[in-house]
């Protein structure tokens, strides 16, 4: 059903094979575009945006204490005072509607 197909890189203008494999591997995750990049750019390029293509900074977290328990516990934003903050045990999600 597949067969190998040579592509140009985008980026270095090298040509790689698509091979049959990958074009199978490909279309079972529903991809629809073939690769613009060969496989040492796509690693330079994985490899440049911090690993998995997310540019993601570690969250930097503050300290609160829960305001049910009285455990220190830590967050992703600073606590204002204005509203309770609550320990991953004591944090319960509000219901959600189920129309």
């Amino acid at each position: 059903m597949f067969e190998d197909k040579v592509l140009t890189c985008r980026d270095c203008g090298r040509e790689f094979v698509f091979s049959a494999s990958e074009q199978e591997f490909f279309a079972s995750k529903g991809f629809t575009n073939e690769p613009g990049r060969c496989q040492e750019c796509r690693a330079a390029k994985k490899a440049q945006s911090g690993g998995g293509g997310y540019n993601r900074q570690e969250r930097e977290m503050f300290p609160a204490t829960c305001a049910t328990c009285g455990k220190e516990t830590t967050v992703p934003f600073r606590p204002s005072g204005e509203k309770p903050v609550y320990c991953r045990e004591c944090f319960q999600p509000p219901p959600r509607n189920n129309w």
